[in-house]
């Protein structure tokens, strides 16, 4: 990976920063995303004297803003140099509704926007090398989730996980529409469940759910290490080199659910995501 630029977004905490802090040990140049600039320079101080790598850096952006991933973009991109890996991992989970700066509900917003839109972006740099890998954390959790593409910021009804759920399943159809974009292109995009991970994820819920969570993470939780290992694996590993448009698992190829494989329903999703961006393939 020496000869890599490699970025990775929610890098300043959970298997994020376990993915970069493996990336960074294997040679990689390495772009943390973050949102907290000072958490962003602790930790990529901390990656770089952890791996021996100087070629670290943080990059501070609020993933949920379309201005902030805009203005981001433009500094990745600014000097031309080819991106060979973007993780898109970046993700949280929100018990009560709210909206992010552009007036979008901040599940779908952060969750999938954020993923389409710096994805879309970053593009251009990612077919420089002749074969950019694109690695779209997703989860399990979009098992048993539909669509729903008539309200799909729950301005009727809302519901934290259900909302959550949807992102993910936004996750894999995007990742698939997205493969299919690219077929015939040495650029790549696959998508993976990383596991239940102990971390502090949904930390920005209230204290009974963190009490919660904190119960069901000690009961049946992986660790980071092993959270990050699927991450690690699709932008690292010469087996799956080539490999395009599908969902991982324990670093193993996986069948995604029923719902993932709805292609009117990715079309539409992509179409929205367009509109609500503003940005076009």
């Amino acid at each position: 990976m020496e000869s890599k630029l490699c970025i990775v977004t929610g890098a300043t905490d959970g298997i994020g920063r376990v993915t970069a802090q493996a990336l960074a040990e294997r040679g990689a140049e390495v772009v943390l995303v973050g949102r907290n600039a000072a958490k962003g320079a602790e930790v990529g101080k901390a990656i770089r004297r952890s791996s021996c790598n100087d070629r670290v850096r943080f990059e501070q952006a609020d993933l949920s803003s379309q201005t902030e991933i805009r203005a981001l973009a433009d500094r990745l991109t600014a000097g031309g140099a080819a991106i060979d890996v973007l993780v898109n991992n970046v993700g949280a989970l929100f018990m009560r509704r709210r909206e992010s700066a552009d007036g979008i509900e901040m599940t779908f917003a952060l969750n999938h926007l954020g993923y389409f839109l710096l994805t879309g972006l970053l593009l251009e740099r990612l077919h420089a090398n002749g074969g950019g890998r694109i690695v779209n954390v997703a989860s399990e959790a979009h098992r048993g989730a539909q669509m729903d593409l008539e309200d799909p910021q729950g301005t009727r009804r809302y519901r934290g996980w259900r909302a959550y759920q949807r992102s993910k399943l936004a996750n894999v159809l995007f990742t698939y529409r997205l493969a299919a974009l690219l077929a015939g292109t040495p650029v790549t995009a696959n998508c993976l469940h990383p596991g239940f991970v102990a971390s502090r994820f949904g930390h920005n819920n209230g204290w009974p759910f963190v009490a919660a969570l904190k119960v069901m993470m000690r009961l049946s939780a992986i660790d980071m290490e092993a959270g990050a290992r699927t991450s690690v694996h699709l932008a690292t590993s010469a087996d799956v080199a080539g490999v395009s448009g599908r969902y991982f698992d324990e670093c193993r190829e996986a069948a995604s659910s029923l719902a993932s494989h709805d292609e009117d329903a990715g079309r539409r999703l992509w179409e929205m995501s367009e509109t609500l961006t503003g940005h076009r393939y």
